[in-house]
């Protein structure tokens, strides 16, 4: 492991100096430390490294191959864009924060065993979390606790399952799931469907994205759902499951979109429908499958962070993010605009940019294992994607009714981020070869056929004039519009409600009957002399009992319930860990 420097400590480590440099010492060692780790994943060769062996289990804190090499790239550049993005901020907490998300992401690629995984998956989550609750307002913080709730939830199903799948194999080691699936294999799939965003689980998304952070939403939109795709793409190729659940993921986040006034949450709709074809290419499992959904999530970081950086760019200068409050910015904002659509077209598979090399392989491959509804509910995403994203968003933002706002462009800074990010987007779509070049598969698939290039034009062509006809239909309206995230509101009243009421009266009932009942009869058996017999353990025992039960007074003032039920909840949660730990590392 001497030549091998894991580009996830260069964040996590890097992150530690930060609040302490100031100025342009910062802002130069904010862009050294991404470009190091862009070098570093260049430099990997494939390979396992840092094998050790812990609790009787073999470890493995990396694991490289052309997988892991492909989504670390992306990762490493996306980090500089965004780091870039935000070089204006002069407070260090979203510096710090957005380094150890990036690096838990790489964590997670290069993760070889279930243990590291875990731990770096959990990081990500509160590191993420950070960034929204650093927007401050009421709203932003109570998105980031159920943000954090949520991700909580799916880290214990995740945990649960690795407990669960390292019981029946023995192993801690992570790779594809053979044979028969058992419920830790089911409980791990449903951690990584969580944050991939698989409806029902999708909630989360687009209520926390919006409310994050101008700065941190950017990274937020590249790194959660597509570790999850790469963990998809490491454990589970080829289950037919995700076939229909990325077909649905597709549709789900378009429909939504329509009905969205909110310009991020519009577009955190997006990354729900395109994570969709990532999904479905994973479940059909082609090489030709893996390798669509592997480039799409790479074309997918860079557009969608682009877009999220032009909608930022927006809110940051004009303080609004709701579409009937928009419009007329063309004027004020050209360069902004111009980048804004180079992501666009990208997202809407646009010739000659980026996903138009990528989205159209998940495609052709569903054609090639024979599925015409996977390929026809795919195709309608797309028109969908350009009718939202590239048409009417756009429209009602820059365009449309002007409402006379102040603005100016973004900091110099954020215009360079989104013109690394915009060219990316033209230099991908133009020659996909060496992105062709870094997939898991030898490529076999030409994009540029003229009935490709003709379907596609085709289609958008004819979104466009729908929207043109049907334009007053789209009008943006000022509602809200109602998701999965709707029952964990409404189910945490109601858990708060219970703990409130029956819970607190149940609580006070026993500490009542302890006070008046239970204290009384044992004060009095230990000045009767009453010794505890604990299976031959006299002496010390029977002293400190006698001690306490003899305390009298102050032992009366504490909630004796609450106490009672937390010594007994501490003591089967360790007779459980015992139990759970001597079955699994037996």
């Amino acid at each position: 492991m001497t030549d091998f420097v894991h580009p996830a400590l260069l964040f996590i480590l890097g992150a530690v100096p930060i609040p302490f440099l100031k100025g342009t010492i910062r802002k130069a060692y904010l862009v050294l430390v991404p470009l190091l780790a862009f070098l570093a994943v260049l430099t990997i060769g494939p390979g396992s490294y840092g094998a050790a062996t812990f609790i009787g289990q073999e470890i493995l804190i990396a694991k490289v191959d052309k997988l892991s090499i492909v989504f670390a790239t992306v990762f490493t550049i996306m980090a500089l864009i965004g780091t870039v993005y935000a070089l204006h901020l002069t407070r260090a907490g979203q510096h710090v924060a957005a380094f150890v998300y990036v690096g838990s992401a790489l964590g997670v690629v290069f993760a070889g065993d279930y243990l590291t995984l875990y731990l770096f998956w959990e990081g990500m989550a509160f590191a993420s979390a950070y960034l929204v609750f650093a927007q401050g307002s009421e709203k932003a913080t109570g998105a980031a606790f159920r943000y954090l709730m949520v991700h909580v939830t799916g880290g214990v199903a995740l945990l649960g399952g690795i407990l669960l799948h390292v019981a029946v194999t023995g192993s801690l080691l992570f790779g594809p799931m053979e044979g028969a699936i058992g419920v830790g294999a089911y409980l791990i799939l449903a951690g990584f469907l969580l944050n991939a965003a698989v409806p029902p689980l999708n909630a989360w998304l687009t209520d926390a994205y919006p409310e994050a952070t101008v700065t941190g939403a950017v990274f937020m939109s590249a790194f959660t759902t597509k570790t999850a795709v790469y963990v998809l793409a490491r454990a589970f190729p080829g289950t037919e499951l995700l076939v229909w659940l990325g077909t649905v993921m597709a549709l789900y986040g378009v429909v939504y979109a329509v009905l969205e006034n909110d310009c991020r949450r519009l577009l955190a709709y997006h990354i729900v429908s395109q994570v969709g074809y990532m999904v479905a290419g994973l479940g059909i499992g082609t090489e030709m499958a893996v390798n669509g959904a592997t480039s799409h999530a790479f074309a997918h970081i860079l557009y969608k962070a682009l877009l999220f950086m032009g909608a930022g760019a927006v809110i940051y200068v004009t303080g609004r993010r709701k579409l009937t409050e928009l419009g007329g910015l063309y004027k004020t904002m050209p360069l902004t605009v111009a980048l804004y659509m180079i992501g666009a077209f990208a997202i809407s598979a646009f010739p000659f940019f980026s996903g138009f090399v990528t989205k159209s392989m998940v495609v052709a491959a569903a054609g090639q294992d024979h599925r015409a509804l996977v390929m026809l509910a795919l195709t309608m995403a797309s028109s969908g994607t350009f009718l939202h994203t590239g048409l009417k968003l756009p429209y009602y933002m820059f365009f449309g009714t002007d409402r006379k706002l102040e603005a100016r462009e973004p900091p110099r800074n954020m215009l360079v981020a989104m013109g690394m990010a915009a060219a990316l987007c033209i230099a991908i779509g133009i020659f996909p070869g060496p992105l062709y070049a870094l997939l898991p598969y030898p490529v076999d698939f030409e994009p540029f056929t003229g009935a490709h290039v003709t379907e596609s034009l085709g289609i958008l062509m004819f979104t466009a004039l729908g929207f043109v006809i049907f334009l007053r239909a789209l009008d943006p309206e000022n509602t809200i519009s109602l998701d999965t995230d709707w029952f964990y509101r409404k189910g945490a009243r109601g858990f708060m409600w219970l703990a409130e009421k029956p819970l607190a009266r149940y609580e006070k009932a026993v500490s009542d009957v302890s006070e008046t009942a239970v204290l009384p009869f044992l004060h009095g058996s230990a000045r009767a002399g009453l010794r505890l017999d604990l299976n031959g353990v006299d002496g010390v025992v029977n002293g400190v009992a006698r001690s306490i039960l003899t305390g009298g007074g102050a032992l009366r003032r504490l909630q004796t319930g609450v106490v009672t039920h937390y010594a007994l909840a501490m003591i089967a949660g360790v007779i459980a860990a015992i139990v759970v730990f001597a079955v699994v590392w037996r």
